[in-house]
């Protein structure tokens, strides 16, 4: 599936429930938010899986900071 930047960074947010997901952009550094765990990190895992066929693990999330950087990254293993 194809999918802007745009997209993707409401596809991101649709998993947390404290936060206001209208508030993120691609600069958004997705660790500094309260919510973010290791239960979120395993489930936008499942959801770049689910909607671009791109495995990616913990060791990529941790590797990245912000929703744009992890949208390049998913886009580059496509």
């Amino acid at each position: 599936m194809k999918m802007d930047l745009g997209e993707f960074v409401i596809r991101f947010g649709q998993d947390f429930e404290e936060e206001d997901v209208t508030t993120f952009t691609h600069e958004t550094n997705f660790k500094d938010l309260d919510e973010w765990d290791s239960m979120l990190s395993l489930s936008i895992i499942g959801m770049v899986y689910n909607v671009f066929n791109v495995k990616i693990s913990g060791r990529d999330l941790h590797d990245v900071d912000t929703i744009g950087q992890l949208y390049e990254l998913v886009l580059s293993r496509k």
